[in-house]
């Protein structure tokens, strides 16, 4: 019964609802208080359409003279407050169009903000990196000197022009007053008058102190919006440049890493990202490297990229490895294996051009085995990649013997006579090896000549010995190493199974490299007399050693995937003679040039820094 009792409904009355509830309507206890609240109503919106319909250019007009210039498709400026930002193109105007009416209204419905302004602009701002635009950079330099438009409106206000410093923005009283008297001269009556006075007071100061301090926001909001720009832009092109792996820009660290590294000691790391340049598009590339269109259907054999131990190369930059040849010439000397590595630059080059007609080959030629002498130019950078035909760097030769026939030697005291065409090059790539190995050259017998004397017989170690000092010796009377960039490729390894070259050695059934370092041929000795020879050259030559690298690619051969347009008779030898010693392309070359970029960077930077140390000392 008492619980009952303690739950039953209580009867309410009129009288007792009203006390209840008249502690929840305080806001409206009295007929003034809402009047005050109807009036401050109808002063916001009168206030609002005055700033939205406003025809001034100055900053009391956020909304219809910063919308329209913005939305406007023959546009090119953004405009934040007053201030002119022009843009270069419609991805930034679009990007930023929202950050600009928004900047312009909160400095009017937020002034305290603007006391932060101060503390911003004692921060430097933040500068683009040197690779944007010109108009980007001129549209974040506005921060440094924004400037505010004076209202035309505003006889007899003036307005100062906003500095970067801790200049105090000054506007006319008066003019704030004149600005402000349509709102405090809105209609009133009977007793809300007073009421309605005392708002419009409150409101044109408000509207004085919003002219005052907005100033001071459109600098804080100018600035916020450079340093946001700023760090977008700074973050594009951070991930354009790690995507490509380029140092273009200056890494010094990154750098700093190539400069102890061997990048020699190392294996391949299968990368699908590779080939540099899609196979069977660069027509620059000889049919007999050209794998893919003479219907070698594995794809493996140019998906990798050499890594070695100790750091890691950079991916070849075509776009900045043009521009560090800019009116230069990069000059190719040797034998068919440098054509190999000569043709594969070419096109990892040619593809990044946009437009290719303008790279040619100067003469006008198509086919690169017959001439002795070739040169590609890459018109839009005025420099040129050339190759030079010389097998053995020394000089081929013909004397007559007692019989009266003539007799092929090979001075060893001479260098080839097309010297003189290249001698000049800014960049000089050397190499011979392979026809140290043929028959000939291998025994020695009255083939090696030095002044009239040729030798009944000669060691072909020896030999090469004395034909690399008489090249390291043309290379020290000729070359000046603070203008000039020399190297030296090694020997290429090759992988004849059953055989040599022409007599059935083949590699036709080898698709993967080889994986274990132990299972490789040892050093060769010829390759221990460059070394030798390289050694007591005064000149620096940087060498690429890349015997050890290319003897695990057993599987990057052409072997018989030689030419398109067989005859009958080279149908029957097909599987018989196989080129087991240069290179498909894309494939195992290509990735020479990116040792050749690597060493380019870290000479260009060494120069660099004696320059600096030069300049320091002086």
């Amino acid at each position: 019964m008492a619980d009952t009792a303690k739950y039953a409904p209580v009867p309410i009355s009129a009288g007792n609802l009203h006390s209840e509830l008249k502690p929840h309507f305080f806001l409206f206890k009295t007929q003034r208080t809402k009047v005050c609240l109807h009036g401050c109503v109808f002063v916001f919106v009168a206030f609002t359409i005055f700033l939205a319909f406003s025809p001034s250019p100055a900053s009391s007009s956020p909304w219809f003279t910063n919308v329209f210039p913005l939305t406007s498709s023959g546009s090119r400026s953004n405009v934040i407050g007053s201030v002119s930002m022009p843009t270069s193109s419609s991805s930034i105007l679009s990007d930023e169009a929202y950050r600009s009416h928004f900047s312009s209204s909160f400095s009017y419905f937020f002034p305290n903000y603007s006391q932060q302004a101060q503390n911003f602009t004692a921060a430097p701002p933040y500068n683009a990196p040197t690779s944007q635009s010109n108009s980007s950079s001129e549209m974040i330099s506005l921060s440094k000197e924004p400037e505010v438009t004076k209202n035309k409106t505003q006889a007899n206000g003036e307005v100062e022009i906003l500095k970067p410093s801790n200049q105090t923005t000054t506007v006319n009283a008066t003019a704030a007053s004149e600005s402000s008297s349509g709102l405090r001269k809105e209609p009133s009556t009977g007793s809300n008058q007073n009421q309605s006075k005392v708002s419009g007071d409150k409101v044109g100061i408000l509207n004085s102190n919003l002219r005052t301090k907005s100033l001071q926001g459109i600098r804080l909001w100018v600035h916020f919006q450079n340093l946001v720009l700023g760090r977008r832009i700074e973050k594009k092109h951070n991930n354009v440049s790690s995507s490509s792996m380029s140092v273009t820009h200056g890494s010094d660290d990154f750098i700093k890493s190539l400069l102890n590294c061997d990048f020699f000691d190392g294996k391949w790391v299968k990368d699908e990202s590779y080939p540099l340049y899609k196979p069977g598009s660069c027509s620059v590339v000889d049919e007999q490297f050209d794998c893919f269109l003479n219907g070698r259907r594995d794809s493996d054999y140019y998906k990798y990229r050499w890594k070695p131990n100790a750091c890691t190369i950079p991916r070849l930059n075509a776009t900045h490895m043009l521009e560090m040849l800019r009116g230069k010439r990069l000059v190719f000397v040797g034998d068919s294996l440098n054509r190999n590595m000569w043709e594969s630059l070419v096109c990892i080059l040619r593809n990044s051009v946009k437009d290719q007609k303008k790279v040619y080959e100067k003469s006008g030629r198509q086919q690169f085995r017959i001439e002795t002498y070739y040169s590609f130019v890459f018109e839009e950078y005025n420099c040129t990649v050339e190759f030079c035909v010389s097998p053995f760097l020394v000089q081929e030769w013909e004397v007559t013997d007692k019989e009266g026939q003539k007799k092929e030697t090979l001075r060893l005291d001479l260098v080839e006579n097309s010297a003189n065409k290249y001698k000049d090059a800014d960049i000089l790539i050397f190499n011979t090896g392979h026809w140290w190995t043929h028959e000939k050259t291998f025994k020695g017998e009255d083939y090696y000549q030095e002044g009239n004397h040729v030798y009944p017989e000669l060691d072909v170690l020896e030999a090469f010995q004395k034909a690399l000092m008489t090249w390291g010796r043309w290379i020290d009377a000729h070359i000046n190493p603070a203008k000039q960039f020399i190297a030296f490729r090694g020997y290429s390894a090759s992988h004849f199974l059953g055989g040599q070259w022409n007599s059935g050695g083949a590699c036709d059934r080898e698709v993967e490299p080889i994986k274990n370092g132990t299972n490789l041929k040892p050093y060769l000795p010829m390759m221990e007399v460059l070394d030798r020879v390289l050694k007591g050259i005064k000149t620096p030559v940087s060498y690429l050693n890349i015997t050890r690298m290319t003897d695990f690619r057993k599987d990057a051969h052409p072997s018989m995937y030689r030419t398109r347009n067989m005859t009958n008779e080279e149908r029957q030898t097909w599987f018989i003679h196989q080129d087991c010693s240069h290179w498909c392309l894309p494939g195992v070359a290509d990735n020479w040039n990116e040792l050749l970029y690597a060493q380019l960077l870290v000479n260009q930077y060494q120069k660099q820094q004696e320059q600096q140390s030069s300049s320091r000392r002086s």
